[in-house]
């Protein structure tokens, strides 16, 4: 047998020194969720640089035959029970300024590895080749991967200065600001108050999700005049760059450099001041820090964890509830279960990966589901919290959870939205998910899991000539709207506008436990599914006329797993996003039998196919606009494109079009019907889940170039638009064609499994939490935090997934 160091040398050749773009990981194993401090260790390949757990580096040595490893091996260390914590100064974990949480320390030890025997040589050592030395150097030193992805998720972004600090002009208007005793001009605010810069205006601030704060005043004024800075009352010291300065147009905490300046015009003397309020970044710490991040609590009560198979919490990555919740309640489903846990083993998965399996979806959710569903890191460890008022610290169990980082790099990788570490709207990351998985398994429908959550819809047009037509589609989720006129409370709801009123006019607020929010039964938001719509300007290819029709929808075929989308993501007035506070009565078991379509029925003639409204082969140009954008100097057939492309919505759309395609390689292609362009699904999903219709939302988004603000815009400016105009129906019979054929059918009765509820105002804000009926009862998955449920909000849900009965 070789020597250790002999067969070291031997191997030199499989031994590579890691340059400055290769991506090295060292703090978690490819396949699984072992790290350095898991019982084996981790084993980085010199090779490669992907490090594997003790129970998957074999499988690596008989995939690639390397057999140079580099273990990394992290131990607990005992530190001193009265160790300070330190006060953090940054948005961030782990980083100088971060929060420390407390965290244990670890001593680090390093061996070379040589399989398949494991053969062992200590590092550091001057016998080592130089090559070797070189190498694991050049690991160690190197920023992990994994690292570099958590650092850009939690530090956050420093204040810039303002681009309108240097150039607005103040306004004179005699006003001298007190030192102290200030109230907003226009309520009885006498916190959270900010003074804007041009006119001296004071006024509170914007009011929170859940009532606190102010009543939006201070933006409320800046609508109205445009005055673009204002700075928070209380925050300005000698020190002026802790002053808290907030810009309108940037939507964001910004520098003044010329504070000083702005604030002397009105007789403030910032030296004198003290600081009586908390920063916007300072409350959003205190609150990060405040947070008890070791209890789950619903209603009130701390929740009683559990442990265990298929009970893993995710480690939140920076606003990745919405994927953690989401993921939670795939993996309760037996589809996925049987595809990626119980039907396919990690070496099964690894041994189909292509040589990175960082990057294979297939291999990233096989860990996944192998990771919450094993039990493997699903075990208690002792927590100590320290208590105030007691004579020892008390102890408590609680689970770690595991960091998704690998799965979302990979399921982000074609979704730039995804890929930040802003928050997401867990409907639009569901559909996303579920498109990403049909294309690993296209081709091969039969195993793919995501068919499973898939349907048909069949629409049913009847126009006023007595003819029909029908349409067919399918979908993932059944969204539905909300009908707030169908509460079953409505004395209590008269009874709580009445004491709302009375309170106000006394200058008094609503107490949250005297709020009266509207109950809407389930079931009528899946009759507004199915009820009749009327369709104006609809064109019947029987009357070779424009008329009106009705619309009614059903479902061609019943899914094993039925979603439905709660719509309380709503348009006020202004069209304003907002979310309706209601109450939904979910019942455990639903029977939506009588919404299965029923195709054509005798008697029923169907809609010629073809003559529909004539249209011309190609687009044509607003010729006004196509004159005003020459007059300016714009090329002439490029003008025309810009009207094409922007839907002839107007001169300013058609030259913003322009300017920003200038430069795109087929500017002078041909103009062809096809020319307009594509529309990101992912933006036609967030105004269907504001509450307008899919095709309308489609029309908008061509008009004004797949800007979202936009799009709002124009539906707003085009009231009559509807669905029609884009929707004059093909004819069809009643057999099931390609687009619904095969898909998962059976009887109407579904089980409540689980719900994805939301906290917050907006999609984009808030936090994420799913209950999930687990072995005959309800658990809370809240990030990593698994507990037994003891008050599962079965009416507050925005995802509630349903499991067909087999009987």
């Amino acid at each position: 047998m070789l020597d250790p160091m002999d067969l070291l040398r031997s191997n030199l050749s499989r031994v590579r020194i890691p340059e400055p773009t290769n991506r090295i990981y060292k703090q978690e194993c490819c396949i699984s969720f072992d790290t350095p401090r898991s019982e084996g260790g981790l084993f980085v390949d010199m090779n490669t640089f992907l490090a594997f757990g003790k129970d998957c580096v074999g499988w690596n040595y008989e995939k690639t035959g390397n057999p140079v490893y580099l273990h990394i091996k992290q131990t607990k260390v005992l530190v001193p029970e009265d160790r300070p914590l330190k006060k953090p100064t940054l948005m961030a974990i782990g980083v100088d300024g971060g929060f420390d949480n407390n965290e244990p320390e670890y001593e680090e030890t390093h061996n070379i590895v040589l399989l398949p025997d494991y053969v062992t040589l200590p590092f550091p050592s001057v016998e080592l080749p130089e090559k070797v030395r070189l190498a694991v150097d050049a690991i160690l030193l190197a920023e992990g991967a994994e690292r570099k992805e958590q650092l850009a998720a939690w530090t956050a972004e420093k204040k810039q200065v303002s681009a309108y600090a240097t150039n607005f002009q103040q306004i004179d208007n005699g006003i001298i600001i007190p030192s102290s005793g200030w109230k907003c001009c226009k309520c009885d605010k006498r916190e959270n108050l900010w003074l804007n810069l041009t006119d001296g205006m004071i006024l509170c601030g914007r009011k929170n999700w859940d009532g606190t704060g102010g009543n939006d005043h201070a933006i409320e004024h800046y609508k109205e005049t445009g005055y673009p800075l204002a700075v928070k009352l209380g925050t300005i010291t000698a020190d002026l760059e802790g002053a808290d300065v907030f810009s309108y147009p940037e939507d964001d905490s910004v520098l003044d450099p010329l504070l000083a300046q702005h604030l002397a015009f009105f007789g403030i003397d910032f030296s004198s001041l003290l600081k009586t309020e908390m920063t916007t970044a300072e409350r959003e710490l205190d609150q990060n820090t405040n947070f008890d991040w070791n209890r789950i609590q619903e209603s009130g009560q701390e929740v009683e964890p559990i442990f265990g198979p298929g009970y893993n919490g995710l480690v939140n990555l920076g606003n990745s509830c919405y994927m953690a919740a989401t993921m939670q309640v795939v993996f309760s489903t037996h589809s996925f279960y049987s595809g990626y846990f119980k039907n396919q083993s990690l070496k099964m998965a690894f041994e189909k990966a292509p040589a990175d399996p960082t990057v294979d979806l297939n291999m990233q959710l096989t860990k996944l589901a192998h990771g919450l569903l094993s039990g493997k890191y699903s075990v208690p460890v002792t927590e100590e919290k320290d208590c105030t008022n007691a004579i020892a610290p008390t102890t408590k169990l609680k689970q770690e959870g595991i960091p998704p980082r690998m799965f979302k790099a990979v399921i982000a990788a074609s979704h730039p939205e995804f890929s930040s570490m802003r928050q997401q709207d867990a409907l639009e990351f569901f559909l996303h998910f579920l498109d990403q998985v049909e294309r690993v398994h296209s081709g091969r429908p039969e195993v793919d899991p995501a068919r499973s959550f898939k349907f048909g819809i069949e629409d049913r047009i009847m126009c006023s000539s007595g003819k029909v037509a029908y349409n067919r589609r399918v979908d993932y989720i059944l969204s539905l709207n909300i009908p707030l006129h169908a509460a079953t409370n409505k004395e209590e709801l008269e009874a709580f506008q009445k004491l709302k009123a009375e309170k106000i006019a006394e200058g008094k607020e609503v107490s949250s436990d005297e709020i009266v929010r509207p109950r809407v039964p389930l079931e009528a938001c899946l009759a507004s599914f199915s009820s009749p719509e009327e369709i104006q300007d609809f064109y019947s290819t029987g009357l070779k006329a424009k008329t009106t029709a009705v619309k009614s929808a059903g479902l061609t075929s019943f899914p094993d797993y039925l979603v439905l989308h709660m719509r309380k993501f709503v348009m006020e007035v202004g069209w304003v996003p907002k979310k309706l506070d209601v109450y939904i009565d979910v019942p455990d078991i639903i029977d939506i039998s009588h919404m299965r379509s029923k195709g054509l029925q005798p008697g029923e003639e169907l809609l010629p196919e073809g003559g529909e409204e004539e249209e011309p082969n190609e687009p044509v140009a607003d010729e006004s606009i196509v004159f005003q954008l020459v007059s300016m100097g714009f090329n002439n057939f490029h003008c025309q494109k810009a009207a094409i492309n922007t839907s002839n919505t107007g001169v300013e759309e058609a030259m913003n079009w322009l300017l920003s395609h200038m430069d795109d390689a087929d500017i002078d292609a041909p103009i062809s019907q096809g020319g307009q362009c594509a529309v990101d699904q992912s933006k036609v999903d967030m105004l269907i889940s504001f509450g307008f219709q899919e095709d309308i939302a489609r029309k908008a988004l061509k008009a004004s170039g797949g800007d979202i603000e936009k799009a709002t815009d124009w539906i707003f400016n085009n009231p009559d638009a509807s669905a029609s105009s884009d929707m004059d129906a093909t004819t069809s019979d009643t057999a099931p064609t390609a687009i619904d054929a095969g898909l998962p059918d059976g009887a109407g009765r579904y089980r409540l499994i689980g719900i994805v509820s939301h906290i917050g105002t907006s999609t984009q804000c808030g936090h994420y939490v799913a209950h999930i009926l687990k072995d005959g009862r309800w658990v809370i998955f809240n990030d990593d935090k698994v507990g037994a449920s003891v008050n599962p909000p079965k009416d507050m849900g925005y995802l509630y997934f349903f499991e067909r009965l087999s009987s």
